[in-house]
């Protein structure tokens, strides 16, 4: 269910009203600042998919600090990122930077290209990954669409307290509806929106005291109607198989030499460990070596 758009006398009050909001109110994150490469643009957006900014930014100095350009990461062990990825979860998300890395290489002379096309075509980089990047790195006009924009914008314009459970098509189209002409303010706009669904209009207890849009948003209007649709339930921990992987690289990380598949994650139940030893050799997250010995990928040599 979609609600018309409003008029754009009241479009254009909106944008105003935002991004003055966003100029004073943004938190002052690393990769928002003019100096940050393209490349630190695409690591922040990888590395904060499902992980909180607080976790995210010490990790993303790291790195930069570490690997500041793609060939520098590139030229670096896959276990070696495994290892440097620490506890932001999702680890694949390491492997697939390496190999994005290896491709803005091969392919782009080492150069994080600026058309979304060439961003999609990169190992583990989607639709709204290719948009922020094309947004935030290059200030292009592109319509970028995350959580939080989803629920900003199904609240002000629908009335909706919850977006749709998975991105639709009305969704986008709304976004790109929303979206300022000029490429500048579009760019700025995609981040404040996002900046007020993570600190204001937030999914369990939005502060509309507190929003510089309330006199636009049709479900305060409304009189904040609740949800009516299905209900979202956070991810189980633990005991989980995620938990055991988890576990299973933590211990490799922690340790400069192989280790004995007797070490890793012992307390948990053995079929579930051989299932997520499984699972992580089949990802390529975990390397089998002879001896029932296990190792981060590619770092063979240091661990014999």
């Amino acid at each position: 269910m979609s609600a018309a758009l409003p008029a754009p006398s009241d479009v254009a009050v909106l944008h105003h009203t935002l991004l003055r909001w966003y100029a004073v109110h943004s938190r002052p994150l690393a990769w928002r600042q003019p100096a940050c490469s393209p490349w630190g643009v695409l690591l922040s957006e990888v590395m904060s998919q499902q992980t909180p900014v607080a976790r995210v930014e010490p990790i993303w100095r790291e790195w930069m600090e570490r690997w500041p350009t793609p060939a520098d990461l590139a030229r670096e062990s896959p276990g070696e990122v495994v290892r440097a990825w620490g506890r932001l979860g999702y680890p694949r998300r390491a492997l697939r930077l390496h190999e994005s890395a290896a491709a803005i290489v091969e392919r782009h002379d080492g150069v994080v290209p600026r058309d979304q096309a060439e961003l999609r075509a990169l190992p583990g980089i989607g639709d709204y990954t290719a948009a922020a990047v094309a947004a935030f790195a290059f200030g292009d006009r592109s319509v970028v669409v995350d959580t939080n924009v989803r629920r900003v914008e199904a609240r002000i314009v629908n009335a909706l307290a919850q977006a749709a459970p998975t991105l639709t098509r009305a969704e986008v189209a709304l976004a790109e509806a929303l979206l300022p002409e000029d490429d500048a303010d579009a760019s700025t706009w995609n981040v404040a929106v996002m900046e007020l669904g993570a600190l204001v209009c937030t999914a369990r207890a939005p502060r509309c005291g507190d929003c510089p849009v309330s006199g636009s948003c049709a479900w305060l209007l409304a009189g904040r109607p609740a949800h009516d649709g299905p209900v979202r339930r956070g991810q189980a921990w633990h005991g989980t198989d995620r938990q055991v992987r988890g576990a299973i690289l933590q211990t490799l990380r922690e340790r400069p030499a192989a280790v004995r598949r007797s070490e890793l994650a012992p307390t948990h139940d053995e079929a579930q460990v051989e299932r997520c030893i499984a699972g992580l050799v089949e990802d390529g997250l975990l390397e089998p070596l002879p001896g029932n010995r296990f190792a981060l990928p590619g770092l063979t040599e240091a661990s014999a």
